[in-house]
């Protein structure tokens, strides 16, 4: 074995060796928070083929896998049939080729092998590599899962190996942070659902930030740092300009969650054209970093293509980090997200950006708002119908506020409260949210 790898393959070495010097797994010894994603168990069921795995930076996707090797080992896999391979350190497809010719080679042709090969988007022309494997038949008694930051892997995945996949009815997996229901399960009980909500619009679903905030009472600077630098490397690595990437970010935040078009962003910065504008936010929605909502066009339950669109972080820790770095105050990180959330319309902002991702995450690609001659700030698609949802964190709701809503008869009002005066029929948002995130990162 390649000595750069030995450090992710201790699993060879012994389960102790493994948990002790694992880069991933020894890190989770000491923390109060641990989490093993239900994926985990789904993998191990997983026949022959190519399986991809995509998800945002720093949320654990990396120790997803390690958790996934040391399950398959305790259902009885041997080690030795298990490699992890990371593509930073694999120069070009023919070394990938290479390597995991070298270590299929090395068993017999009966024999269930389990390669992992995570960040493979930083192999130059990965998808010849995994071709040509596929197409020499190396991988016909193999398990291997593709991992990357960046979703177009899954795109580029269905396009270059049609018919490779193997027999499994899914092949494709996204995994995201922690879903405000995981969240809940991870307090174990601890506290009431509205005070981890509190901590939720702090630290999101990224579990440094939660354990950040449990162990030392807030989140460090350097957590929201590692974040963003990620970010704009990332950026970078795909030929993006870092003062580009700012000026949008800085204009997300701007008008967060207000109606906008490339053509009115581009206006505020100094990109020339408004497609710029739309290849920079394209990529950081490949990178899970931004949902692009659409409206919705009713009339054919598809995002219409001429009305204006809506910009949300993916998770409120995104949107703390990014304002972070823009941020030119004299304060820590954790310190700008409380003063952001004291502030009710700032913290209203992120609860609709809360409910609208996860209803995006349960109903994926068929999740807009509805711009006619008022506002709703949800509408979702299912079968044959589309369900309006309205956010209202304001401790009072106003009957004139629900004009639009009104319209409709499967319509409902997520509230902070169940109920109100003048409007009886609001539903507890918290309660919402609950049943809507059962559904994030079990498929």
């Amino acid at each position: 074995m390649n000595e750069y790898f030995k450090v992710h393959n201790c699993h060879i070495e012994g389960m102790e060796s493994y948990l002790l010097v694992d880069p991933q797994l020894k890190k989770l010894a000491n923390l109060p928070f641990v989490w093993t994603p239900p994926l985990v168990e789904q993998f191990c069921e997983l026949p022959f083929g190519i399986y991809t795995l995509s998800g945002g930076r720093q949320i654990g996707k990396s120790t997803l896998l390690k958790q996934w090797v040391l399950r398959l080992i305790k259902r009885g896999v041997a080690p030795e049939n298990i490699i992890y391979f990371t593509g930073e350190l694999i120069d070009g497809h023919h070394k990938l080729i290479q390597h995991v010719k070298e270590f299929v080679d090395k068993f017999s042709a009966s024999e269930q092998l389990y390669i992992i090969c995570d960040e493979i988007t930083y192999i130059s022309n990965w998808d010849q590599g995994i071709k040509f494997l596929a197409d020499a038949a190396i991988l016909d008694n193999v398990v291997m899962m593709l991992s990357g930051s960046d979703s177009s892997i899954i795109k580029e995945s269905r396009n270059r190996f049609p018919g490779r996949r193997g027999r499994a009815g899914k092949t494709d997996f996204t995994f995201s942070p922690l879903s405000f229901s995981e969240v809940v399960a991870l307090y174990s009980g601890k506290e009431s659902s509205l005070d981890i909500f509190k901590k939720y619009l702090l630290h999101g679903g990224f579990l440094s930030a939660i354990n950040d905030l449990a162990i030392n009472g807030e989140i460090s600077d350097s957590t929201y740092n590692t974040y963003s630098q990620w970010i704009i490397g990332d950026m970078q690595k795909k030929g993006k300009q870092e003062s580009y990437v700012l000026e949008i970010i800085t204009a997300i935040i701007k008008q967060y969650g207000s109606q906008i078009s490339w053509n009115s962003l581009a206006k505020e910065l100094s990109i020339d054209h408004h497609k710029t504008v739309s290849d920079y936010i394209a990529l950081l929605s490949d990178f899970d970093v931004v949902f692009i909502q659409h409206a919705l066009l009713e009339s054919k339950l598809t995002a219409s293509p001429k009305k204006a669109k809506k910009l949300f972080f993916k998770d409120p820790f995104i949107y703390h980090t990014l304002n972070f770095i823009i941020s030119n105050q004299k304060i820590s990180g954790f310190s700008l997200s409380q003063k952001f959330l004291s502030d009710s319309q700032c913290e209203g902002q992120l609860v609709e950006q809360v409910c609208v991702c996860h209803v995006e995450r349960k109903f994926h690609n068929a999740t807009y708002y509805i711009k006619a001659e008022g506002e709703v700030d949800i509408a979702y698609v299912d079968g044959k119908r589309f369900y309006p949802i309205e956010i209202k964190w304001t401790k009072q709701i106003r009957s004139k506020d629900l004009k639009q809503i009104r319209k409709y008869s499967n319509a409902e009002i997520w509230g902070r409260f169940e109920s109100h005066e003048s409007v009886p029929v609001v539903y507890s948002l918290i309660d919402k949210l609950m049943k809507t995130s059962d559904f994030c990162n079990k498929v």
